[in-house]
């Protein structure tokens, strides 16, 4: 389970980083993620199915960490914990780095705690996460 996990935040990780390049592949990004899925911040939880338009607000997303200066994103670690043979909950460190206008690069880090299921030799998905308030956090580091 480990090593499968470890290779899907891989996967995620290069995904996100060509997807703030501009290239978006939907069936890429389809992959990573299970038909339904939940997630849950400050702000509330919420609910969606992995559609086109679930792909459509992601690509708006996309274009919003591209707009607010976002370069890259890296793992730091990922630390996973196992319910069951089916289901983990990774828990991914995550370093933002973000351009400001006349000033230096700014890196942020923040974790993400995914919910996870493997089934019948598939690859992982991620059907749900965890997250802290990622607008009072940019705010506090001066961006968006």
């Amino acid at each position: 389970m480990e090593t499968a996990v470890r290779e899907l935040f891989e996967r995620y990780e290069s995904f996100f980083n060509r997807s703030l390049g501009g290239k978006i592949d939907m069936n890429e990004l389809a992959s990573l993620y299970a038909p339904e899925f939940i997630g849950a911040a400050p702000s509330g939880v919420r609910t969606g199915k992995n559609d086109d338009q679930f792909g459509q607000v992601m690509a708006q997303g996309y274009d919003h960490y591209r707009a607010i200066g976002t370069k890259e994103m890296r793992i730091r670690d990922i630390r996973i914990s196992p319910i069951d043979e089916f289901h983990c909950v990774a828990h991914v460190a995550w370093t933002a780095t973000y351009a400001r206008k006349h000033q230096p690069d700014v890196a942020i880090e923040f974790d993400v705690h995914y919910l996870v299921q493997i089934l019948d030799g598939e690859p992982p998905k991620v059907f749900g996460w965890i997250s802290d308030d990622e607008q009072a956090l940019l705010k506090k580091h001066g961006i968006a």
